[in-house]
């Protein structure tokens, strides 16, 4: 299911003091009650993004990579990323769960073992 599609039906609240950071995938989604969002500006077509522009871009995939490093963490473990079949009622958040806390305890580990 595509990211933007799977926020609309999920019935997301953001309280009106909230900062959203998108990432281009959410491309006219609006955070229901976001007070502010902030997505990356896209190349326009034939045209340079500002100085402005750039650096705004920068700044966000700081946040982002971050993000993206501990859902490819969660990744490593198959079952969340390949194909999943079995599909008793709540299983997938059970594995999604499961997934997560190994995740969560491999970067606790490291954090320890690296003092």
């Amino acid at each position: 299911m595509h990211d933007k599609k799977l926020a609309d039906e999920s019935g997301l609240y953001f309280p009106p003091e909230s900062l959203v950071l998108e990432d281009s995938g959410f491309q006219g989604y609006e955070a229901p009650g976001a007070g502010r969002t902030l997505r990356p500006k896209k190349k326009p077509c034939g045209r340079e993004l500002s100085a402005f522009d750039k650096a705004l871009n920068q700044l966000l995939s700081r946040y982002r990579v971050v993000v993206e490093h501990a859902i490819s963490g969660v990744k490593r473990c198959r079952i969340v990323f390949d194909t999943f079949r079995c599909w008793r009622h709540g299983l997938v958040d059970e594995v999604v769960l499961a997934a997560s806390g190994l995740q969560n305890l491999r970067v606790n580990t490291r954090a320890v073992t690296a003092r």
